[in-house]
């Protein structure tokens, strides 16, 4: 089913394929973000929001750029917001059934300035619900997110990427 949505870019309007899919979803073909074997798919949803980054010093004293944490909504096939993605990196959805996951695969964005697609496994969970079972969630397909092309000029100055993905959470 294809939704129209609001961008995090002013003025823009976007169509996102939003589904449940009943096999896992085959956007990536890089081997360390396939699922694992016998990983079965709850559900995969379309996301759309922003990286968020902070302008910090590095070990030479220079400012740059350094990730923060992703401030996203994933739609369900009918376009409803059903999950927020923030700090953890952490998926909680609206049963308030919650996980936490950590990177165990990586494979580079398909588009410049893409931040990268990953494989990342459940580290805890929380409530009973949509999420509990959970093990695996990849982030597939992402377009945008990457570090703000600007350079920050000012210690912890925030900048935000807008970014959009699939998720496919694995049992």
């Amino acid at each position: 089913m294809i939704r129209s949505v609001t961008s995090p870019l002013p003025g823009v309007t976007c169509a996102l394929l939003v589904f449940f899919s009943a096999t896992a979803y085959a956007g990536a073909d890089a081997g360390s973000i396939a699922a694992p074997a016998g990983t079965q798919p709850v559900a995969t949803l379309a996301a759309t929001g922003v990286q968020v980054y902070s302008c910090e010093f590095d070990a030479s004293h220079r400012l740059g750029w350094v990730f923060k944490r992703p401030d996203a909504t994933l739609y369900d096939a009918n376009g409803r917001a059903v999950v927020h993605h923030g700090a953890g990196p952490s998926w909680q959805a609206d049963d308030h059934s919650r996980i936490v996951g950590q990177v165990v695969g990586q494979a580079a964005g398909q588009t410049p300035g893409s931040i990268s697609q990953l494989l990342l496994q459940t580290k805890s969970t929380g409530p009973e619900g949509m999420l509990s079972g959970v093990r695996y969630v990849q982030r597939l397909d992402t377009v945008g997110g990457a570090a703000p092309a600007n350079h920050c000029v000012t210690e912890h100055q925030i900048g935000e990427s807008p970014y959009f993905a699939h998720y496919a959470f694995l049992k």
